[in-house]
């Protein structure tokens, strides 16, 4: 193998590693990137990976060659097996390994792959992932005999799962959905072991996805499962995305419980057993969730969007539970802060099923506001920044109320609205909330004027 090695810079993203199977991304890929993470580590002293991989039909030969490149760097990888993202996460904090990597493709669609990785035990993402890039280029690789272990993971992290089960006497009947993603196997075995009447869907594994994409935060990804939950007269249903680190949640009457939605219910929760404690959400969750959080004696905090960046803001502030209204979910209280969407299942199921309110009732108790789904404007990858500042500028010499912590968030007499640019894709993200449809209206006018005086085209929303 050539010392040298180029990603396609497309991969590279924020977050993690992501792209397309035989197109921008290749087990030469994986294997770079196994030597270049193993440098990395080893230059730290480290020693140990854990690695794991999901359903997909490339994930096999990608976590080969993966670990072909860890070990040429001198690093033993902890081969934990096929499961969900939390599951390796647990891996490498139970084992304490020096860091670990997951190859998914998370809920992108079946031709996608790539790896979200942790160093130490903290997420690995942002100028880090460029040094992988850089280091790859150069060719400038630790060396060392590595070896490679196989460790099944699956009865620990099961078992942890249900250390925190502690239902009440109320009998639920639940249906659940896991999308034919890397959580199938895992769901079945814990719902085994959970009381009540337990629905299955699409819990075998199968990288082609048959039944419906795996992404539970589109509406028309969650169609089975209503049908599901009414045929069966469940009390809730609950879905997982690809690799089981977002959920999405129905109500006995079908209905959805956005992101926003479900961290309120676990943020009130938490708060009975830890009052005061800081609780943090993204920009783009409900201002009802901010206020509620206040209400029930906890510190909110509106934070950036995307995962790495909420865990490292929990760290720095001890907050006990924190959420992004993707639907990543992150508890901190008794659990290990990473997002867990089977771990929050279990979380759900307790409070539902020792409340005096069913999950429809608690929707219902909600402050009624109108909302728009995330709008995407285009923008070029050179421009969106610039975009967002001129935006700002304008609305500051405005006196606007104005919160720059993610782009701008703009609060009026009608509600807010949201301006910011995309960590992942060209595209500028926005959102509005008001408590009616005039007001939403008014709040939809306002941004588009604002894109519309950057030069952007507006498109109908």
């Amino acid at each position: 193998m050539s010392l040298r090695h180029r990603f396609n810079p497309t991969i590279l993203r924020e977050y993690d590693v992501r792209g397309v199977v035989g197109e921008t991304l290749s087990t030469d890929d994986a294997r770079a990137l196994g030597r270049a993470f193993g440098t990395i580590v080893a230059r730290k002293g480290g020693k140990r990976v854990c690695v794991g991989y999901d359903g997909r039909l490339s994930s096999p030969s990608l976590e080969a060659a993966l670990v072909e490149g860890l070990r040429a760097s001198g690093i033993t990888a902890i081969r934990v097996g096929r499961g969900p993202t939390p599951m390796l996460y647990f891996s490498t904090f139970e084992l304490d390994a020096d860091g670990g990597i997951m190859v998914t493709g998370s809920h992108n669609p079946p031709n996608y792959n790539g790896f979200k990785i942790m160093l130490g035990k903290k997420s690995f993402f942002g100028e880090e992932i460029q040094a992988l890039s850089r280091i790859a280029a150069k060719g400038d690789f630790a060396t060392g005999a590595g070896a490679a272990e196989d460790r099944s993971m699956f009865n620990a992290y099961l078992a942890r799962l249900l250390t925190d089960l502690d239902m009440g006497m109320k009998p639920l009947s639940v249906a659940w959905d896991a999308g034919n993603g890397a959580a199938g196997e895992v769901m079945v075995a814990l719902t085994k072991r959970i009381p009540g009447t337990h629905k299955l869907l699409n819990e075998a594994i199968d990288g082609k996805f048959p039944a419906h994409h795996p992404d539970p935060t589109v509406p028309e990804n969650l169609v089975q499962l209503q049908a599901a939950v009414a045929e069966g007269n469940c009390d809730l249903g609950i879905a997982f995305d690809g690799d089981g680190d977002r959920i999405g949640l129905i109500d006995g009457q079908g209905r959805i419980l956005w992101g926003d939605q479900i961290m309120l219910l676990l943020a009130r929760d938490i708060l009975k057993e830890l009052p005061g404690s800081t609780i943090i959400a993204d920009v783009k969750a409900s201002q009802v969730l901010f206020d509620e959080i206040e209400r029930a004696g906890g510190k909110p905090v509106m934070w950036k969007t995307g995962h790495s960046l909420i865990k490292t803001k929990m760290i720095e502030t001890n907050a006990p539970f924190a959420g992004e209204m993707s639907a990543h979910l992150f508890f901190a209280d008794r659990y290990y802060g990473f997002d867990d969407a089977l771990y929050a299942a279990v979380r759900l199921l307790n409070i539902v099923s020792r409340s005096e309110e069913t999950l429809a009732e608690y929707r219902d108790s909600l402050p009624h506001v109108v909302n728009t789904p995330e709008i995407r404007f285009p923008c070029a990858e050179d421009r969106k920044l610039p975009v967002i500042a001129a935006v700002k500028d304008r609305l500051s010499a405005a006196g606007a109320d104005v919160n720059d912590i993610d782009g701008v968030r703009v609060r009026t007499a009608d509600g807010w609205w949201l301006l910011r640019a995309s960590n992942t894709q060209d595209v500028l993200v926005a959102r509005c909330e008001s408590s009616d449809e005039e007001g939403l209206a008014r709040l939809k006018q306002a941004l588009a004027e604002q894109v519309s005086a950057s030069g952007l085209e507006v498109p109908d929303f």
